[in-house]
């Protein structure tokens, strides 16, 4: 169960960039690496990487750390990621290493973004250094169809997304327009609250894909409503089958293999136990379904602090607090979003544990109150 958390608001904000084989990952790190605005970053690689480092923009390296012309640093995943962002930490600390305030990530292009933001959401160590800020998935425009069919890994890349980036658009054959919007369609429809732009060929650096600051969810004054995106979740089922640009027999593919989000909304206040109940629920029933899980709650007892609760999988991060709520609205708000079932399953399981939730603890309340009640009794007869 979350408890509560009191770090410090700072922490390094680590963009994450996915996406599958080809679709451009390096590409863009490369072209942006030449930016002034990324030289307080460190870009860490994975050592599958399908293209490396642009070496002409090196300027020294060791075996660890290679630091570019504008004063970026790079380095290459040899074991495990905590291990290595904690030894980057020390390096800064230290001196060994130039200081840095960002953190890009690319990772395998067949590597889904779930482990990576579970190892930030579990080890304390890491989540009092480092938050993710931003998943960045690039889709290959020419491929991107194809791939979704044969690959999960793909399908999951941009359900994970924050933002994604088309890339390609210049080689697909036929009406660009048409084809762009057919992709959009898609990516909508696995990733509805995901901010979607397109790579323009020989276009300037992306620099600000890679600078998210994000949703910080230990800064008690940030503002979690565009993190949310609560309307994105709760709207974008509406549309679907039903857009013009989108295709059914993809679409009953995508619905078959059911990336879906559903926003479970509270008006009462939730008791600590009571939450705890319903994820520990949701986590059994949906397993490894369940990709992830951002929320908003009211907990009983601590008026006007909402609470921020978020997962990845089967891992829930540390509950922190806001100072006030964001806007006139006090329900608790807390969006799923799973793969392997359909939106209605998903509402019909979530609702029922929520009522299950409820009643489990109203009824450990009432025992509870009720051995309290002939503890007291009893004290009272010994007198």
């Amino acid at each position: 169960m979350p408890m509560t958390s009191n770090k410090a608001p700072f922490r390094i904000p680590v963009t994450l960039v996915t996406g599958f084989l080809g679709s451009g990952k390096t590409t863009l790190i490369n072209a942006a690496l030449r930016a002034p605005e990324l030289a307080k970053t460190v870009v860490i690689v994975n050592e599958f990487g399908e293209v490396g480092l642009d070496h002409s923009l090196f300027a020294s390296s060791n075996d660890a750390v290679v630091v570019l012309e504008n004063g970026c640093l790079c380095c290459t995943v040899r074991g495990d990621l905590v291990a290595t962002l904690l030894e980057l930490n020390q390096g800064r600390l230290s001196g060994r290493i130039p200081a840095f305030d960002n953190v890009v990530i690319e990772t395998s292009g067949l590597a889904e973004p779930g482990p990576v933001l579970q190892a930030f959401l579990s080890d304390p160590n890491l989540d009092g250094l480092y938050r993710i800020a931003s998943v960045l998935t690039l889709v290959d425009a020419v491929n991107f169809e194809g791939t979704l069919k044969e690959h999960d890994e793909a399908l999951r890349q941009v359900a994970y997304a924050d933002r994604v980036l088309i890339s390609k658009l210049d080689l697909v054959t036929g009406d660009p327009v048409a084809a762009e919007a057919k992709l959009r369609g898609t990516i909508a429809r696995l990733a509805p609250a995901a901010k979607i732009d397109c790579q323009a060929p020989g276009g300037p650096p992306r620099v600000e894909l890679l600078k998210s600051a994000g949703f910080d969810a230990a800064d008690a004054a940030a503002d979690p409503l565009p993190w949310l995106a609560l309307a994105a979740h709760e709207q974008h089922h509406d549309h679907g089958v039903d857009d013009p640009h989108h295709h059914h027999d993809h679409a009953d593919d995508m619905r078959a293999r059911g990336i879906e989000s559903f926003v479970l909304t509270r008006s009462e206040p939730m008791a600590r136990e009571e939450l705890q109940f319903l994820l520990a629920g949701i986590n059994q029933n949906l397993g490894p379904g369940l990709l992830r899980v951002k929320g908003l709650v009211n907990i009983a007892g601590e008026p006007g602090k909402p609470a921020v609760i978020q997962g990845a999988q089967h891992i829930l991060h540390t509950m922190t607090w806001l100072d006030g709520w964001p806007d006139a609205d006090e329900r608790s708000r807390i969006v799923f979003i799973a793969q392997g079932t359909t939106r209605a399953e998903l509402k019909e399981i979530i609702e029922m544990l929520d009522r299950m939730s409820a009643r489990t603890y109203k009824a450990r309340e009432k025992g509870r109150l009720a051995r309290e009640q002939a503890e007291k009794t009893e004290r009272g007869t010994d007198a």
